[in-house]
């Protein structure tokens, strides 16, 4: 199977850091980085990845806004979205899924089950 692409859209760099060598060294995929809402869509619609990792926190734009954004955009609309979050609580996961995303992974994450997770919510097999 080919290496997926994964973009990864996260404002605080030792987080996009661990997040990243964990996705490239323990899923073997590649891993594309934006620091913001606005340059994760751009990015998105360039780069046309298999799913992105969106955090729901952000200042200026947060994650479900970028997501409405990715959703209303036709080249990155089909483009799969989990949403990385500290709020785990179930309200704000059913809110959150309810914005059509894929899925959620609680922060702080494990490195070395990020990869794992991220396909059981997709239904990649390893």
């Amino acid at each position: 199977m080919a290496s997926k692409r994964i973009l990864l859209i996260e404002d605080e760099d030792d987080i996009r850091e661990v997040a990243m060598l964990s996705l490239e060294t323990v899923g073997g995929w590649q891993t594309i980085t934006a620091k913001c809402g606005p340059e994760g869509v751009a990015m998105a619609a360039a780069e046309q990845p298999d799913a992105i990792l969106l955090d729901v926190m952000m200042p200026d734009m947060d994650g479900p806004a970028t997501l409405q954004l990715l959703l209303s955009n036709p080249a990155t609309h089909d483009i799969p979205v989990i949403f990385m979050t500290a709020k785990v609580q179930a309200a704000e996961k059913r809110k959150l899924s309810e914005l059509g995303a894929k899925g959620l992974i609680a922060k702080p994450f494990d490195p070395l089950s990020l990869a794992a997770e991220i396909s059981h919510l997709l239904g990649w097999e390893r």
